[in-house]
């Protein structure tokens, strides 16, 4: 593959110094930040090129325990760090916030709000962002969870509803603001229905005085016939289980048909009535594939060979929830974290290859294991032959994500935080802001 530098001066000066013109470093354009983009460019830091970072945030969320900020176990800085803080010391490396608008493939360099950016490789990291499956106006009354003010959204929401309980004289409105409707049984769903169970069961049960927060109710929906589809039955069946015990009532094989003010319809009719309903039942890859002009899937994601490129561009690569990319056996690869750090060290690793002239041997995901908590000391875990849940799988999901957080300081400060909260029964970002304080 060769690499045809860009020929617009004016372009060239959006973004490149005249030292860089001179030396003719390849410029390596990663879009996003999350786990995939981060790793790219992190593992690039020693080759001999320009990298430029674009993400329209300018932190990098751990998204895994997105769900802690929801349900008020963790507080946002404990998941998210500076992106410039992450690559300070990494002087090949330029951060931008800004939002990608367009990709312009045949002049190699991408549109944000404020310039145009050449690149000689383009890595496509955009992510993924939940869908409601063409009812957009169900987000309204069930937001979904993706950033950190969605989090802290649904935070609020939640509290809210506890608080709200306790000054109401209605006891109709006070058993829908004490329902909590959680769409969709995979983990995102598993977790935050087991973590709003123990916040209700345990955590504030002491706190209210005219309310019984352990009176709540916790309905997780799923479509399909189990919830966490991606696991082996086995452990699906173990984790609802697991669910029931701490009081969630579990609705199999029933699609939602509407989501309103006053809570859920199911498609055989039912209604649940609820004042905080709660979204994880679907993503929607990016607008990457229109940008740079590549076939997609019903979910949105860039359809790309075994070299995580897109057909005809070589220099661009797309990875993690942005890519549609099977695996040896055939199988879709599951849009994990740790399958976005392989392909974006993958990716760095080919373009490295790419200027020394060497093809990338296709890329080859290597599955670490699927885990999924459901509350204090339940959780179930697949490692391929060996299978947990209970403690053991418990132990193994904390440790693993203690493992994968960014920086020592969130590492300590999120361990101390569970430790405590593993003691005490208590979680400590138990606070309503944003709009709810108006």
């Amino acid at each position: 593959m060769s690499v045809a530098p860009v020929q617009s001066g004016s372009v060239l000066g959006d973004i490149a110094t005249g030292a860089h013109q001179a030396q003719h470093r390849p410029r390596v354009v990663i879009l996003g930040a999350g786990f995939g983009g981060l790793n790219a460019a992190m593992a690039l830091r020693r080759a001999p090129v320009e990298v430029t970072l674009i993400d329209r945030r300018n932190y990098h969320l751990f998204q895994p325990l997105l769900y802690q900020v929801a349900t008020a176990g963790l507080s946002p800085a404990q998941v998210a760090m500076p992106i410039r803080r992450i690559l300070s010391r990494q002087l090949n490396a330029t951060v931008l916030m800004d939002k990608v608008e367009a990709v312009d493939t045949t002049a190699r360099y991408v549109v944000t709000g404020s310039r145009r950016i050449p690149y000689d490789y383009l890595i496509v990291a955009t992510g993924a962002r939940h869908t409601y499956f063409g009812n957009d106006t169900w987000a309204d009354h069930a937001p979904g969870l993706k950033t950190i003010t969605d989090a802290t959204a649904i935070r609020a929401r939640i509290l809210s509803a506890f608080e709200q309980a306790e000054v109401t004289d209605d006891p109709h409105f006070r058993r829908k603001l004490l329902t909590f409707a959680v769409v969709g049984g995979g983990p995102t769903g598993v977790e935050l229905a087991g973590a709003i169970a123990e916040l209700s069961r345990r955590t504030i049960v002491h706190d209210f005085r005219r309310i019984d927060s352990s009176s709540a109710r916790v309905v997780l929906v799923e479509a399909g016939e189990r919830i966490l589809p991606a696991m082996p039955p086995c452990l699906s069946r173990k984790a609802q289980r697991q669910l029931e015990r701490l009081g969630v009532e579990v609705v199999l094989g029933n699609a939602v048909a509407g989501c309103h003010e006053s809570g859920v319809r199911l498609a055989n009719g039912t209604e649940i009535g609820s004042a905080c309903i709660l979204w994880a039942a679907g993503v929607m890859a990016s607008r990457a594939a229109k940008w740079i002009g590549a076939a997609a899937d019903r979910a949105g994601r860039v359809i790309v060979d075994e070299r995580l490129n897109p057909p005809g561009h070589d220099e661009i690569f797309v990875i993690g929830d942005t890519a549609s990319v099977m695996d040896a056996a055939g199988r879709p690869i599951p849009g994990v974290a740790p399958a976005a750090k392989q392909m974006g060290r993958y990716a760095a690793d080919a373009i490295r290859g790419d200027m020394a002239g060497r093809r990338s041997a296709p890329f080859r995901y290597r599955d670490y294991g699927n885990l999924a908590t459901i509350g204090r000391k339940a959780a179930v875990a697949d490692f391929g032959k060996a299978k947990l849940s209970g403690y053991p799988a418990w132990l193994a999901w904390n440790f693993a994500h203690l493992w994968f957080l960014v920086g020592f300081r969130n590492r300590l400060v999120v361990f101390l935080d569970w430790a405590v909260a593993y003691v005490r029964n208590d979680r400590a970002a138990r606070l309503i802001t944003g709009q709810h304080e108006t």
